[in-house]
């Protein structure tokens, strides 16, 4: 490696402690993603919205099963704005983990207060209910995504190029564990609780109080460093921030392509992935009249299993490559989506399919992240991660969009289900051709003993 290539480059060493403590955000916040995102909040709101026939708000009517949807694609247009721009602030900051912490707060209390979205408040009423509970989500999973884009920026300090894959899968698995743990929790209550939509709406807190709590432990053990750049003269954060931007794009276009290709093939394979994980409960519910326990139930199981299958990923990628792992992990979801489509119609199917969504589900995602990471240039993490995050978990956009867009145009959720195909072949047609050795090249990163 020559001289310019490593210049810039910080010596990181894995350090098992911080290993730890950065993996426990990943079981802080995924209590939201289980219990919130994948789980209750969905349902809930379109059996309100029912009540209604439809969601009013703004001189617009929804239907019930397009709006949460809409909401889903409304907080992560905000990112798209929003994220790059956080990304590039902490990268020329030693605000990283304070701003992480920050975001983390604003999302756990804009969970925690989604207990009062509540039909029988006399001044709500349940389409005052429905759009409560829909702009509470915007709120809280903007803070997530904000949130997640600086938690993965520090994937590259605390772990050596070789160890990535392994740090990055372990992440994923904890996350799964404790977003199991937390939906179990949520299932008792559920079982043992009379009034169905209180023990809904007390599961939806309990996903708050969880993130809160156990964000504590990188709030202590996460060592923030300091920056790898520095402001120019007369620039300010937001003003640098808005011109790094649009330089980054034209740099990553220019001198990293392969970084560039892989990043595109990405937003659209995961908007998929991330638009199956969102609208599944309440294709279930609709389609199939599955009830919220049995959901529950199945959710919990795939927290359990996805554990395994985020480390099987994360060992299958030491042993054949990770791009080829990654490449498999896709074909399934793909196989997932045309049996959802052609021969899901019984309860007891949903959970053997909810065996192979688990067992890609941590798997495509963790390996995406480590993927990616070894492929931009080491002083600018956060600012990349920014772009990443735009179609990270439970933030997709154009999946949900085109998903509620269907649903409003044929009232079915089955056919609007099939459409999500396309996001897996034009995926995988995009990422075949990813050179990850000469993007780690590119980037400024030493390929030696990474097996992509």
């Amino acid at each position: 490696m020559s001289e310019a290539v490593m210049a810039g480059h910080r010596p990181v060493e894995t350090n098992r402690r911080e290993v730890w403590s950065w993996a426990m955000y990943d079981w802080a916040n995924s209590a939201f993603s289980t219990i919130v995102v994948t789980t209750l909040l969905g349902p809930y709101l379109s059996n309100l919205a029912q009540k209604v026939d439809g969601v009013h708000v703004l001189g617009m009517t929804f239907k019930p099963d397009a709006f949460y949807p809409t909401m889903v694609s409304l907080s992560v247009i905000l990112q798209v704005l929003f994220l790059p721009l956080l990304g590039t602030i902490a990268d020329y900051s030693s605000l990283k983990k304070r701003l992480m912490l920050l975001f983390a707060f604003i999302g756990a209390l804009a969970t925690l207060l989604l207990f009062f979205v509540n039909p029988d408040y006399a001044f709500l009423g349940a389409n005052g209910a429905v759009v409560l509970g829909g702009v509470l989500f915007v709120i809280a999973n903007l803070a997530f995504g904000a949130a997640v884009v600086l938690y993965n920026a520090f994937l590259p300090d605390i772990a050596e190029p070789k160890d990535r894959d392994r740090v990055s899968s372990f992440g994923w698995a904890l996350g799964y564990l404790g977003g199991g743990i937390a939906l179990a929790i949520a299932l008792g209550l559920f079982i043992l609780m009379e009034d169905k939509g209180l023990a809904v709406r007390v599961g939806l807190a309990l996903a708050g109080a969880w993130w809160l709590l156990f964000t504590a432990f990188p709030a202590r053990y996460l060592r923030q460093r300091p920056p790898l750049k520095q402001l120019p003269p007369g620039e300010n954060y937001f003003s640098q921030g808005v011109k790094q931007i649009v330089r980054t794009l034209f740099t990553m276009y220019r001198r990293y392509p392969e970084t560039f290709k892989f990043l595109i093939a990405y937003l659209i394979y995961n908007d998929g992935i991330q638009t199956v994980i969102v609208v599944s409960t309440m294709f279930a519910a609709s389609e199939l009249g599955t009830s919220a326990d049995v959901l529950m139930i199945l959710i919990l199981m795939i927290q359990f299993v996805a554990f395994f299958g985020a480390l099987f990923f994360g060992w299958l990628a030491q042993r054949i490559g990770t791009k080829k792992a990654l490449f498999i992990s896709i074909v399934i979801w793909a196989g997932i989506v045309i049996y959802a489509y052609g021969w899901l119609y019984q309860d007891w199917q949903l959970f053997i399919l909810g065996v192979f969504v688990a067992l890609v589900m941590g798997g495509s995602q963790a390996l995406s992240r480590s993927l990616y990471s070894q492929f931009i240039p080491r002083d600018s993490e956060s600012e990349y991660f920014g772009f990443y995050e735009i179609s990270e978990r439970g933030t997709s956009w154009i999946g949900t969009a085109l998903f509620a867009l269907a649903v409003q145009v044929t009232g079915s959720s089955r056919t609007a289900i099939l459409s999500l195909i396309l996001f897996f072949i034009v995926g995988l047609l995009l990422l075949i051709p990813v050179n990850g050795r000469k993007a780690m090249l590119d980037a400024g990163n030493d390929p030696t003993g990474v097996r992509l």
